[in-house]
């Protein structure tokens, strides 16, 4: 069985799928990013004196910001209102380069659509933002994967990423 997809009308254009009949539900969506380091950049992060200042706090703003800017973004997203965001950061491995930091962003709502690519967003740019900070040091930083880890409400239910 073949999946339509929504975002297309009979003649194969693009549209904005109509959500005005869905119900109002709690909606959350959590994704993953990660960024690879080199040894200069970890020990800059761990000592907390990049040039460009706190590392990991200046990318959970950038990708809180992000979440809200989803719409502006990504053309056919709807404009919705987020009730919560955060973004995480912890290190996957302090033991050799290259060094891993995990990017956890967790959208929440309550509307008539989901969350998932605000969340996506949200830890990309978080990604994005760190690369940027750390660039002078570090040219060679490699983002990703990213990928939604879960999402819950709405008409296709639950989602757990195996």
């Amino acid at each position: 069985m073949s999946q339509q997809f929504s975002h297309f009308d009979e003649q194969g254009h693009a549209v904005m799928v109509d959500i005005s009949d869905k119900d109002i539900t709690k909606r959350e969506a959590t994704a993953y990013s990660s960024i690879e380091v080199n040894d200069a950049v970890f020990e800059q992060i761990q000592r907390g004196d990049n040039k460009k200042g706190d590392v990991f706090g200046v990318a959970r703003i950038a990708g809180i910001q992000a979440t809200k800017q989803t719409s502006n973004l990504i053309p056919l997203c709807h404009a919705i209102p987020i009730s919560k965001v955060s973004v995480q950061f912890d290190w996957a491995d302090q033991q050799s380069s290259p060094y891993q930091i995990n990017i956890t962003c967790t959208v929440k709502t309550t509307g008539q659509t989901g969350v998932e690519m605000e969340a996506l967003t949200g830890a990309s740019v978080a990604a994005l933002t760190i690369y940027d900070m750390c660039k002078a040091v570090d040219k060679t930083m490699t983002i990703g994967p990213t990928y939604l880890t879960s999402k819950s409400g709405g008409q296709s239910g639950d989602y757990v990423r195996d």
